[in-house]
């Protein structure tokens, strides 16, 4: 995770992916982020990124794409991918990610357990970020 900590050091702002049960840790990174280390970060489903939030983006645009082992996995992988395509500094908890950086995470085997999992890896690393 100390990767993403390197696109971080200059940026004022990110965004955070999530899609399904990771949606709502996305938020709370989001959240996180803007309490531990006072830097803007907007949580988005994968689905909806590419519309709008799209625009925003550009090179070296860091983006923590939180993708647990469920249906929705492929489409975060996706959206992670397009992201990187445009030259963000993408960071994906997901194998299927073929351009993306690749976070170490802990798979449960549970679709519904996994987000809990992403999270608290986010947890250790934002408090060692802020």
């Amino acid at each position: 995770w100390m990767a993403l900590a390197g696109a971080l050091e200059t940026p004022k702002s990110l965004f955070i992916l999530g899609r399904g049960p990771s949606a709502a840790i996305a938020n709370e990174a989001a959240l996180k982020f803007k309490e531990t280390c006072a830097m803007h970060a907007e949580a988005y489903s994968a689905a909806e990124v590419m519309h709008g939030p799209l625009a925003l983006v550009g090179p070296d645009f860091p983006v923590l794409a939180l993708a647990a082992r469920d249906a929705s996995e492929p489409s975060v992988a996706e959206a992670a991918d397009s992201l990187a395509a445009k030259g963000a500094a993408v960071f994906v908890t997901s194998d299927k990610a073929k351009s993306a950086h690749h976070l170490p995470h802990v798979a449960t085997g549970h679709p519904l357990t996994d987000p809990l999992a992403l999270i608290v890896s986010f947890y250790g690393f934002v408090e060692a970020f802020a």
